[in-house]
């Protein structure tokens, strides 16, 4: 109604709809017409409604309102409303004095009403600079994929200090529990995000809702039946893990207690997914940053002045995952998109197949690299029965190269997840040349990191082993010899993660997926197995730069692909 007005009125006065319009010199009170009418009672509603100040001059209830233009017209919800000034082109004379623009003009009300549409309706993520939101969204997604990775990471460190390698190993082969826990959340979690993401896109609140409650119901469900499992099995799982027979009491002590804390975990990493895609990406990443410094503050308390060694480590891992829990969970009634109530939670069977299908790349992802994990410590002390190594060491060392290889790989899946809610509202706003931008930006951070990851690997190997604690000879030969050869090829290795997930933020799973398996499975774990019988325990170490290299030319292929196909929508 008020569009039709503020329209109307500006093709009586000014015969534009431009932004360039000369203000009107008020000379005498106006009569109090129709349209003016109607436009008072529009602001005054406007100013009752929002608390927006102001300034009103009456000199009678007849005459038409003017304002004085300071600074702006008002704040609403923390956003300044700037001020109408004279557009280019319409400077007045020389010592021509500017008179106060008639509050009620058409021009006025017709601009009034095109701000109010775009600042009330158009999310930043379409508008913002890419670079700017690239940096407020991946910085506190790095923090908090990073910060998850140090709770294994402390744990190892601490663990090497206080109990040796074999707790080292202990830790490695426990780790494969982790990776399934994370392959659940992102499951759920990315899953959630992307069609949170979309929906937003699309102006569909409602659907958004439903989306985060029935993504909570399932992180819930799926936390409870994985620890139940998994407590069950313990045994049988470390054994087909790698856990020879000095290395299972420790692992079976660490992973016993770490396992009660990894629903806990779920449900934080699938939040922290949703809250960045909320707008909120700094307290997600106070969520997960507060349960690591519990986690930090406590190891060496329990390891070294309580003497609990292995099980103190687990028990602080624990602490830190539950108050991360409780933070995350606090934030359901704090979103600022859409209102989470009863009626988000509603369990939706459909629905929920579709952010399965929406996070099946990202899981898939974690699931390859458990199984990596298992299929290269089962390689490792298979061959390293026959080498001058044994079988320990190899499986140390293996940890301490993977988990290291996992700081870098956090901060590439930070930039990851901080790029997918700007790919997928921007896509989903068939703003196509904003997802290009986003995505090689992306890019450009993730080789910046990589090569200062390459040359930590490469030229200071010794110094980062070191750091999880001392080993003889043969220990340092190995693992310094695991860290150069299995990450040569980590400047790229980055970019099959960055193109998978980008398919899933754009709603085509199937390619992320596609991508998801081809450095893991389809490439590292046939080569993991092959390459041994010529080269023996090196050849496994030969097997992940090989598959880097092959990943990153399908990944590069199908971008690229995909870039052309968008060029020639919009054209």
């Amino acid at each position: 109604m008020f569009a039709g007005v503020a329209k109307s009125a500006d093709a009586r006065d000014l015969k534009s709809l431009g932004s360039n319009t000369v203000p009107v010199q008020v000379r005498s009170p106006a009569p109090l017409t129709g349209s003016r009418f109607c436009g008072f009672l529009f602001l005054l509603n406007y100013n009752i409604k929002y608390n927006c100040y102001i300034d009103f001059t009456i000199p009678f209830l007849y005459n038409v309102l003017e304002t004085r233009r300071r600074d702006g017209i008002g704040r609403r919800a923390g956003l300044k409303i700037r001020s109408w000034r004279q557009g280019a082109g319409s400077t007045p004379a020389a010592g021509t004095k500017k008179e106060p623009e008639n509050l009620l003009s058409g021009s006025f009300l017709a601009r009034f009403y095109r701000w109010e549409e775009r600042n009330m309706s158009e999310n930043p993520l379409g508008h913002e600079k890419i670079s700017k939101l690239l940096m407020s969204f991946a910085l506190p997604s790095i923090t908090a994929t990073l910060v998850s990775s140090l709770y294994n990471i402390v744990d190892q460190v601490f663990i090497g200090q206080g109990v040796g390698y074999l707790g080292n190993a202990a830790t490695n082969v426990s780790y494969p529990f982790s990776t399934i826990c994370l392959a659940i959340s992102l499951l759920i979690g990315i899953g959630s995000a992307s069609r949170f993401s979309l929906c937003l896109g699309k102006k569909e609140y409602k659907k958004a809702s439903s989306i985060v409650g029935n993504g909570i119901i399932l992180m819930t469900v799926s936390g409870l039946v994985f620890v139940i499992v998994c407590e069950l099995l313990l045994t049988q799982l470390l054994k087909i893990f790698g856990a020879t027979a000095d290395v299972m009491p420790y692992a079976q002590q660490y992973a016993g207690i770490t396992l009660i804390g990894m629903p806990f975990l779920i449900i934080t990493n699938g939040m922290s997914n949703l809250i960045r895609a909320d707008g909120s990406p700094k307290y997600s990443m106070a969520c997960m940053v507060t349960g690591a410094i519990i986690n930090t503050i406590l190891d060496p308390i329990f390891i070294f002045v309580f003497d609990l060694g292995v099980f103190g480590a687990a028990l602080a891992t624990v602490i830190g995952q539950v108050v991360s829990f409780i933070m995350a969970i606090v934030y359901v009634r704090r979103f600022k998109t859409v209102k989470i109530d009863k009626e988000s939670f509603g369990f939706k069977f459909k629905d929920n197949l579709k952010t399965f299908y929406m996070g099946t790349s990202s899981c898939i992802n974690q699931v390859a690299i458990t199984i990596v994990q298992i299929v290269l410590n089962n390689s490792l002390v298979h061959y390293g029965a026959s080498s001058v190594y044994g079988q320990e060491i190899p499986l140390a060392a293996c940890g301490i190269v993977m988990k290291t290889n996992a700081i870098l790989l956090s901060i590439i899946v930070g930039i990851s997840q901080g790029v997918q809610p700007i790919i997928g509202y921007n896509y989903g706003a068939e703003k196509y040349d904003r997802v290009k931008k986003a995505f090689v930006l992306a890019i450009k951070w993730n080789f910046v990191v990589s090569a200062i990851g390459f040359c930590a690997f490469q030229f200071f190997p010794k110094q980062i082993i070191s750091i999880f604690g001392n080993g003889d000879e043969l220990y340092f030969e190995f693992a310094v010899m695991f860290m150069r050869i299995f990450l040569f090829m980590v400047i790229v290795n980055g970019v099959q993660l960055l193109s998978s997930n980008f398919f899933t933020a754009i709603g085509k799973a199937m390619k992320g997926l596609i991508l998801s398996l081809t450095r893991q499975v389809l490439f590292l774990i046939p080569l993991l197995l092959i390459l041994p019988i010529w080269f023996g325990i090196k050849g496994v170490l030969y097997a992940g730069p090989v598959a880097d290299f092959i990943a990153f030319v399908v990944s590069a292929v199908l971008v690229i692909q995909e870039f052309k196909k968008m060029k020639e929508i919009n054209n």
